[in-house]
């Protein structure tokens, strides 16, 4: 099936089998390989893109039903070389260890944050239970996104 998607503001139209999975669209088509692949059965987040906004896990979702969607990865959010402020508070706070969930996380904190702009430590926490960091970083990850909701 051919399908058209915006990806990153940049428009793309491909040929994709209709069992295709979103995240490998976006990795072995785009080439967008900042969107990692966990555990394909939605449990971890490490493919969580936005989907017109919303925060999405790629691996549950079919390439043929983003067709004429809006798509940001992890390396849309930043604008040129200044980083997106969530990707500046995670360097800053050390948010990260192996790096694995990272795009995942700061996919999701965004969209924490455009949920709820000023949220308490619970409720980022809460927010971000459906992303597993499996290095156990969870401390600095709260606190960089509530650095980040600070602004």
């Amino acid at each position: 099936m051919e399908i058209t998607v915006r990806v990153n503001g940049e428009s793309h139209t491909n040929d994709v089998e209709p069992r295709t999975l979103l995240v490998h669209y976006i990795r072995d088509v785009l080439g967008k390989t900042g969107t990692n692949i966990g555990c394909d059965t939605s449990s971890c987040g490490a493919c969580t893109i936005h989907l017109n906004g919303e925060s999405v896990k790629s691996c549950t979702m079919l390439a043929v039903q983003a067709d004429g969607q809006d798509i940001t990865t992890i390396e849309g959010l930043a604008d040129g070389d200044e980083l997106h402020p969530m990707q500046q508070a995670f360097m800053e706070n050390h948010a990260l260890q192996c790096g694995y969930c990272t795009p995942g996380m700061v996919m999701a904190s965004v969209s924490l944050l455009d949920e709820v702009p000023s949220p308490s430590e619970a409720e980022v926490r809460e927010g971000l239970e459906g992303n597993l960091c499996r290095c156990t970083g969870y401390h600095n990850i709260v606190k960089a996104v509530l650095a980040a909701a600070e602004g």
